[in-house]
């Protein structure tokens, strides 16, 4: 791929000129700034780097939404707000093979000793419904939903390029990078399905393993709560690893398992904060879905007005977190990035360049 300049993942303000006739339109552009005083210079007595915080990162994406607030917006109205309808509303699920993949795991369960209490049973339903969910969605998931996080990655990039979202170079772009952004993200839904079967094999050997050795049913539970404990830190940290890689597929002319392991290596000693990342997310996500199931899908007031209005705010609130969770998984990236090549004292590459100039001459592997 054929690049004129390259992107610095911190931004200084003293290296941007302009004319003065461009002077009033590019004054907030001039006054961003990625916050490295206190986390990513060379201390000259220890010389340890400091990465950004959870909060750091946070704020940065505020920054950032902030000065494109416009073309955020827009992405989340065109392309995240369907999905976000489709998936609260369940409108595409199958209620009978939720029923049927409910059942197929109570008999699972029952038969591996774990007691079928209401909370085993709920865990089962709720399973069910996201499994059947996903695989309803998956259209949805590969197309809307990943064309939007590659305009959030795009978007962000822009800004620390000090350049506005230009919708026909996106589209130049995004047609010669879509093919690696659907392989990593197929990569992606395997590893995590591989951690989930993974973990159903498991939790289902250490129960009847406990049962074989005659532990009533009541004390069974208890093991295999640590083991769903161990193995939600693992599953948190593929899906870290997997968002983190999706990013770095539309940055970078990597793809599939490549950029996995570029992901696993880049957020190596930073993983306590893609976790706090993706907890604030999931705990926002949940919550919303909640709301959405009591307020909208249960309960309504006299005629049920109150879903007309409650049900799109929802909707929008949920869309809301699910752009935060993009951008910031964006600007976590940046964060590594610098810091990696601060603390292995390398140059800057060129990361994400408008492939517009001339078409024929780029070559996009």
């Amino acid at each position: 791929m054929e690049v004129s300049a390259g992107l610095s993942p911190r931004i200084n303000s003293n290296a941007l000129t302009r004319d003065k006739d461009e002077e009033n339109e590019s004054t907030d552009l001039e006054n961003f700034e990625f916050e490295t005083t206190d986390h990513s210079i060379r201390s000259e007595s220890d010389h340890h780097f400091h990465s950004m915080s959870a909060l750091e990162i946070l704020r940065e994406t505020v920054r950032i939404l902030r000065y494109n607030s416009t073309g955020f917006m827009a992405i989340t109205a065109v392309l995240i707000c369907p999905v976000s309808a489709v998936l609260l509303s369940n409108v595409l699920v199958d209620q009978s093979l939720v029923k049927k993949l409910t059942l197929r795991l109570w008999l699972v369960a029952k038969s591996s000793g774990l007691p079928l209490r209401p909370f085993i049973k709920h865990s089962c339903q709720k399973f069910s419904e996201v499994a059947v969910s996903a695989a309803m969605c998956f259209p949805l998931f590969i197309t809307l939903s990943l064309l939007s996080k590659a305009a959030i990655v795009y978007s962000v990039d822009c800004t620390y390029s000090r350049k506005k979202f230009d919708t026909s170079k996106f589209y130049v772009i995004i047609t010669k990078i879509w093919k690696r952004i659907i392989l990593t993200y197929l990569w992606a839904c395997g590893v995590i399905s591989g951690c989930l079967t993974l973990f159903l094999v498991l939790l289902v050997v250490v129960s009847s393993v406990f049962t074989i050795m005659g532990f009533p049913s009541d004390l069974i539970l208890y093991p295999a709560m640590v083991v769903g404990f161990l193995f939600s830190i693992i599953l948190a940290n593929a899906i870290i690893i997997c968002n983190v890689s999706i990013v770095i597929s539309v940055l970078e002319e990597v793809s599939g398992p490549q950029a996995l392991l570029r992901s696993s290596s880049l957020i190596k000693g930073q993983t306590q904060v893609g976790l706090l990342i993706f907890l604030g997310s999931t705990i926002g996500m949940a919550f919303i879905e909640g709301l959405f199931e009591h307020r909208v899908k249960t309960l309504s007031y006299g005629d049920g007005s109150s879903r007309i209005w409650e049900g799109p705010l929802l909707v929008l609130m949920y869309s809301f977190v699910v752009l935060i969770d993009s951008m910031m998984n964006a600007v976590f990236y940046f964060s590594c990035k610098s810091y990696r090549m601060e603390s292995e004292d390398v140059e800057d590459e060129p990361v994400l360049e408008a492939l517009t100039t001339s078409s024929g001459s780029i070559d996009v592997q």
